[in-house]
């Protein structure tokens, strides 16, 4: 758990790590505030590259990607975090999802016509201005926790209000109350070595927390409530300081940004948790499926004699003949 301290300056770039697909936690030493950075790179690339996506639908993706994964380190649990939302806009919808294990993936319906027809009167300079109104519409933004069989999920809905999809995450947390919360985010192609353009995104979280017992009088965070409003205050100057050019920069790791943006308070670093693509998808869950279905919706589903089921997440397709339907049922 290093300090990203001045002393420490010249050791910062060499230490070990990962760069990119990572959950980075961090501490600002001086205050009682937690964080967390989230770097995808190749993840993000290769969740958003699978679909045909248009550019605003892979930028809206790439954001809720990168908010799942950044809200998904406040709730302790063993399963599947899931952010999704629905709306009646060109994007009907938006789903990401993570395991405790760090398998993470997203997929994204929309409507190509009222898409163009957004962005359209977008250029023009008519209609509504902010990502959310403009391409979300009106709806709802839930996130549930899910820890299987014989466990209780956990919900959180709220309302989509705001301009951009933190906005919506914040007003969730002044309403519940359950968490002083706030939240960058940055997606975008960028050019890499090879002189190619891939997806990255990147996600920024701060967190004031309650104090522990004893860390007042060991000095570990201001005494004073005046002082520790000051801190929060300072840290989110420094947070929208960052830009998306540096939140997205490959060149430029985690420990190196995290340093650049909060070493006057000092920044201590825990271990890095990496994320992986990771599809759920499986030829036994579609087996399950269409054994469930009458004869009627399977006939339905045939074309030339065959029918095919393609996972909206990470478009594997499986396939079945009417032999390998009829196996399926007998079983």
């Amino acid at each position: 758990m290093p300090d990203l301290t001045e002393r420490d300056a010249d050791a910062v770039a060499g230490m070990a790590g990962r760069d990119d697909d990572l959950v980075q936690p961090f501490q600002i030493e001086a205050q009682s505030i937690r964080g967390r950075l989230v770097r995808l790179g190749p993840l993000v690339d290769d969740v958003l590259s699978r679909h045909t996506y248009p550019e605003p639908v892979a930028t809206m993706l790439g954001q809720t990607l990168a908010l799942t994964a950044s809200l998904a380190g406040t709730f302790k649990y063993d399963g599947v975090f899931t952010l999704q939302t629905k709306g009646d806009g060109p994007i009907a919808m938006l789903v990401a999802d993570v395991t405790s294990k760090g398998d993470i993936r997203g997929y994204a319906r929309y409507d190509e016509a009222k898409l163009a027809h957004a962005e359209s009167q977008r250029a023009e300079g008519h209609g509504a201005q902010g990502v959310v109104p403009r391409l979300l519409g009106a709806g709802y933004l839930a996130f549930t926790v899910d820890q299987g069989a014989n466990t209780e999920r956990y919900q959180g809905i709220v309302e989509l209000q705001g301009a951009e999809l933190v906005d919506c995450v914040h007003h969730y947390f002044r309403q519940s109350e359950q968490l002083n919360a706030v939240f960058k985010l940055a997606v975008g192609r960028v050019e890499t070595e090879d002189g190619q353009k891939g997806w990255r995104a990147a996600g920024l979280m701060l967190q004031r927390v309650p104090l522990a017992g004893g860390e007042r009088e060991a000095g570990l965070v201001p005494a004073s409530e005046d002082a520790q409003e000051d801190g929060w205050r300072r840290a989110l100057v420094m947070m929208g300081s960052a830009t998306d050019a540096e939140l997205l920069d490959p060149s430029l790791g985690p420990h190196d940004l995290l340093y650049r943006l909060f070493h006057e308070d000092g920044v201590r670093v825990f271990r890095q948790r990496p994320l992986r693509a990771g599809c759920r998808c499986s030829q036994d869950r579609v087996d399950m499926v269409l054994k469930a279905l009458s004869p009627e919706e399977l006939k339905d589903m045939t074309v030339d004699g065959r029918i095919s089921v393609v996972c909206q997440f990470c478009m594997r397709e499986y396939s079945y003949d009417e032999a390998a339907i009829a196996a399926l049922k007998a079983s």
